[in-house]
């Protein structure tokens, strides 16, 4: 048993001092919450020993993935996921930034637990520094889901999750970097991208207008 205490992830030299350890934790297949560009959340290796390590801590139940955090297109292709033209037209103007794409593609390379009913795997350029800092240090994109238990709304901050979490972070199965309190902000937009039209399945901080402005033939969300 450890000490349920955060990792510093703030200051530039905290990311940087960090970044083995997370690595470390990472392909040991362990979970880990962190600072987006939204709220908290907990992730882990894109593999299926690294899934299986996150569904078994957050209870997630079949039929709703996690989703993907990258931070450049070349992991798109390591994944073997495709970007139709009008993707590949909304990711050119949103990315980095709060727009989950869905994309299809990935088989035999991204664990079937990640794939939506729609069919594709949901995948998201994040802006935040430290995490971008992060993902090309590890090379590989991590896993992204919200840092709460069912019912509660998700964490804030990192003292939110140590609170509520606390075995699992003694245990060091939890390892829970403190990037501080986030401010309240939109989720992201979710796009579906594996039809012949980008298809809105979740509003969230960029609307359907100014998605339009890529792709007018957007459907839903009007």
């Amino acid at each position: 048993m450890t000490e349920a205490k955060p990792v510093p992830f703030w200051a530039p030299a905290e990311i940087q001092g960090s970044l083995r350890r997370i690595i470390g934790h990472l392909e040991n297949a362990g979970v880990f919450a962190y600072p987006t560009e939204t709220v908290y959340g907990f992730g882990g290796a894109a593999d299926q020993a690294g899934v299986d390590a996150l569904i078994g801590m957050k209870g997630r139940p079949p039929g709703k993935p996690f989703l993907l955090l990258i931070s450049g297109s070349e992991m798109l292709a390591k994944l073997g996921l495709h970007l139709p033209t009008y993707a590949a037209h909304l990711a050119a103007r949103h990315w980095p930034g709060p727009l989950t794409l869905v994309l299809p593609g990935g088989e035999r390379r991204v664990p079937e637990r990640l794939r939506g009913p729609e069919g594709g795997i949901a995948v998201r350029w994040t802006p935040h520094p430290g995490l971008t800092r992060l993902l090309r240090a590890y090379g590989q994109p991590i896993t992204s889901t919200s840092a709460n238990r069912p019912g509660v709304p998700p964490a804030m901050s990192a003292g939110e999750i140590v609170e509520a979490w606390q075995d699992e972070v003694a245990r060091g199965r939890l390892m829970v970097l403190d990037g501080g309190r986030l401010h309240p902000s939109s989720p992201s937009t979710v796009v579906d991208c594996t039809g012949r039209r980008p298809r809105v399945i979740r509003p969230g901080a960029i609307s359907a207008d100014i998605l339009r402005e890529s792709v007018p033939d957007l459907v839903g969300n009007v």
